[in-house]
């Protein structure tokens, strides 16, 4: 197997087109990243499954793409499970994958399997596929489990249109039965993508549980163009019963999108990548030679804070190098305006700031982004009530993620490719 260039922090390919993360999986000690992946040419096309596999989700090992597209199909966003006792009949610990087979002239699409036998090197598509198919235009993105409350598989599948996630159940992979399907009319008019259902212990405590549904949501996002909608609330093992439907959203930035949580994680952790754009502008960024990246892995959790559930996304590792820098610095709430601003030798810089007066955290970029049809200063509600508070920030050469009061706020942009800013200069405005 040949192997391509590492890659730490943020992983991107060698080269040539990438956007969703797909097929995210712990398996023997390697976290797996699977990823919709252009093997042909820079621009979206011909999808089919890339593959990245971490020991710590900090330096990334390309590998040879896993299931590529055909003449007829291509390879749409899904997930990936490890069937540790056979129950699909390809063999006790076998990874099986669960994707969108998406007909090359638009008019279809259904869900499929493949399955590996040798830990996710080579892949063979299963010959009854598809497994779950309802002659629909427009269905897609499964992201598959299994469900210690139904103690089955239990698939999370959108049709985009009608802005609608599906439950299905299986015992096998292969024969799906429909469990109930989710709706919110919230005013996003944008389809629904890349579902992800999940629980999450309250302060660490088992016996106080919720579950997450994520749905990541284009056009529509909070700040234009792609982001990701969040629901809390209880699986019963046939509906997922939102707590309200309350639009919350995963992060207040531009570019972080399609993001879904790995499976079989250590230590029950839940960890999420998100693919690190928009749709607004991903196809006309430049690519070098590469065009698209993911998030940092973040781990989630869930808190109370304020007397309400919150959900926490911080970075898994110290991600710091020669290409990243990952450093905390503090607000105080006595001046109008402050921050930091992240210079580069040629002047340019990317401001991250809390303005007191209107009460709320920012990114600005700027003086440090490209002339495309996007706002350039991002930001989201944040009262610090007159206490100080601390901001993470991962800093890299074509991008920013701050992470805001315990990883209660999230901002991911992008940034005009280039070096490192070298000066973190702080800033007040009284």
């Amino acid at each position: 197997m040949s192997l391509l260039p590492s890659q730490r922090a943020h992983f991107k390919p060698a080269r040539n087109w990438m956007n969703d993360p797909n097929g995210l999986i712990y398996f023997d000690g390697l976290y797996h990243l699977f990823f919709q992946y252009n093997p042909e040419d820079d621009q979206w096309g011909n999808m089919s499954w890339g593959h990245a596999t971490s020991t710590d989700l900090i330096t990334w090992q390309e590998l040879p793409v896993a299931i590529s597209y055909t003449p007829t199909h291509g390879i749409f966003s899904g997930s990936a499970v490890v069937d540790y006792f056979g129950t699909s009949g390809f063999g006790r610990g076998a990874m099986v994958a669960i994707f969108t087979d998406h007909k090359h002239d638009g008019s279809h699409q259904s869900q499929s399997l493949a399955y590996s036998v040798d830990e996710g090197a080579t892949w063979t598509r299963y010959e009854a596929n598809p497994v779950l198919d309802l002659s629909m235009k427009e269905f897609r993105d499964p992201k598959v489990s299994w469900n210690l409350v139904n103690d089955a598989w239990v698939m999370s599948v959108v049709k985009p249109e009608e802005h609608t996630v599906c439950f299905y159940q299986s015992d096998d992979l292969k024969k799906w039965e429909l469990l109930s399907e989710f709706t919110n009319k919230n005013g996003i008019d944008g389809p629904w993508e890349c579902p992800d259902l999940f629980p999450l212990a309250i302060d660490g405590d088992s016996k106080k549980t919720k579950w997450i549904l994520f749905v990541s949501v284009n056009p529509g996002g909070v700040t234009g163009g792609s982001g990701t909608q969040y629901f809390i609330g209880d699986w019963n093992g046939k509906e997922f019963i939102a707590d309200d439907r309350d639009l919350r959203w995963l992060d207040y930035g531009r570019d972080n999108y399609a993001g879904v949580t790995f499976n079989n994680a250590p230590d029950s952790r839940r960890i999420y990548i998100g693919w690190m754009n928009n749709w607004d502008y991903a196809r006309t960024l430049p690519a070098n030679p590469s065009r698209g990246m993911m998030t940092v892995a973040r781990k989630l959790s869930l808190a109370i804070m304020d007397n309400q559930i919150t959900l926490l996304q911080n970075p898994v590792a110290d991600f710091s190098s020669d290409e990243v820098k990952d450093f905390k610095f503090t607000i105080e709430p006595s001046a109008s305006k402050s921050g930091i601003r992240c210079v580069r030798t040629d002047g340019s810089f990317v401001e991250v700031g809390y303005d007191a007066d209107e009460k709320f955290i920012y990114i600005d970029r700027s003086k440090i982004w490209f002339d495309v049809a996007s706002s350039h200063i991002h930001k989201t509600h944040l009262d610090l009530q007159g206490k100080p508070v601390e901001i993470r920030v991962i800093l890299g050469t074509s991008s920013i993620e701050i992470f805001v009061d315990r990883g209660q706020i999230a901002l991911t942009n992008l940034l005009l490719p280039g070096e490192l800013p070298v000066v973190i200069t702080p800033f007040t405005t009284n």
